[in-house]
């Protein structure tokens, strides 16, 4: 049968490798082969689940996985390469010109600054970031660019006290940038403890140490009660299992010694998970990654500083302003979604219910108006994710969401 032949035609093409014995998977093919078909032609065999097994093969054989994914040796979870991620919807929705004035929330190592930089002349930015090492990036690419770039030092709620020292008022500025997430410098360092793959010290301070009182994940672990960690894991990693994995570092922590370094902690949650995980393109995740995830979240009070922010852009902004952002997980994307529909009541999130307290009260049209009245205008319908062709240049990418809207009020 053509079965058969094609097995046989596909081996021709596979050699065999003779220094991997009884471990090499052409030889192991040949083996079930001549099990299936100890008649030849003539065997009897499921021909359907012989023709998925052989499609499975013939993609193996041609490397046809390694020509759609092409590898990444060097990537983050917020898509920072030598191109920067999204640069074009950027310059799309920013609209840089001469003259105008913006504040890059995230610096990281400049790529979308520089871009910036590049489309237009006369461009005033405004360069933050809360890591002292990007702010090197920053005080270098300011010499490059005399005048243009001014490096700040800082979190998102030290905004305001920065920007004062430049006597620089509300409702000034063309434009806010978003990039949420760690830098490709801050996962590429294994000192820093961000990295689930590489061993080292468990830090996780984005600050570095510019603020030494602050607690690193080690001592974190070190003090953290079982159900506060759950909490954690829960929260803000999404972790199905954070009661058993909480219970394992607790119990860790009082029977051997605390967990110190990155490696440690990777290894006793994948001992406590023990399953197989992939990410939404079907890749080998790490049982730890979602782990370090809600650490680093919670160290670095990142969602608190998010939410302070787009404040701080909504104080800032010009009328008609615009206000960019990348995120990469639900709980970052959730709290840009509820400024957008003026979903906050004063500093707390708060499902949309929650403004009309009182069912039995009669709300007037203008009521009703204002509980839905907010200070943006989304720029775009839909929400905007990566290309196909930006997911093969970095994977991570893939679970991007781009969002532009402008300062109506």
């Amino acid at each position: 049968m053509g079965t058969y032949r094609n097995y046989m035609k596909l081996l021709e093409a596979w050699p065999l490798d003779n220094s991997k014995p009884g471990r090499d998977l052409a030889q192991h093919i040949r083996d079930q082969l001549k099990l299936a078909f100890a008649k030849g032609e003539a065997s009897e065999v499921n021909r359907e689940q012989c023709d998925r097994y052989y499609m499975i093969l013939k993609k193996i054989s041609t490397n046809h996985y390694g020509q759609m994914y092409n590898r990444t040796f060097s990537s983050t979870a917020t898509g920072l390469t030598k191109d920067q991620f999204m640069i074009n919807e950027v310059l799309h929705y920013l609209e840089p010109s001469p003259g105008k004035v913006f504040v890059d929330m995230t610096f990281g190592a400049g790529g979308h600054s520089k871009r910036i930089l590049e489309s237009s002349s006369d461009i005033k930015i405004f360069a933050l970031d809360r890591d002292p090492v990007a702010h090197q990036h920053a005080q270098i690419l300011s010499e490059k660019y005399a005048g243009q770039v001014i490096p700040l030092l800082g979190r998102f709620s030290e905004l305001p006290q920065l920007l004062c020292k430049y006597k620089v008022n509300v409702n000034s500025i063309d434009g806010f940038l978003f990039d949420f997430g760690c830098s490709s410098m801050q996962f590429d360092v294994a000192e820093r403890g961000f990295s689930v793959s590489k061993n080292g010290p468990l830090d996780m301070r984005m600050d570095g140490f510019r603020c030494p009182q602050e607690p690193t994940a080690a001592e974190v672990l070190q003090q953290v009660t079982e159900h506060d960690l759950a909490k954690i894991l829960r929260i803000y990693g999404n972790e199905k299992k954070a009661k058993k994995i909480a219970r394992a570092i607790i119990e860790a922590r009082y029977t051997f010694r605390n967990l110190r370094t990155t490696q440690e902690l990777a290894q006793l949650v994948d001992s406590v998970v023990s399953e197989k995980r992939v990410d939404q393109l079907g890749r080998h995740a790490h049982c730890a990654t979602k782990t370090f995830q809600a650490l680093r979240i919670f160290i670095n009070n990142e969602l608190n500083e998010i939410n302070y922010g787009i404040v701080m852009a909504g104080i800032y902004l010009k009328l008609n302003g615009r206000l960019i952002t990348i995120s990469f997980h639900s709980l970052e994307d959730t709290i840009v979604k509820r400024h957008m529909t003026a979903n906050i009541t004063e500093t707390v999130s708060n499902i949309k219910s929650l403004k009309y307290s009182d069912y039995g009260k009669y709300y007037s049209l203008y009521e009703i108006e204002a509980f839905n009245r907010t200070p943006w205008k989304m720029l775009h319908k839909h929400v905007i994710t990566p290309t196909l062709e930006e997911i093969n240049k970095n994977p991570r990418s893939h679970s991007a969401k781009f969002r532009a809207i402008s300062k109506i009020i």
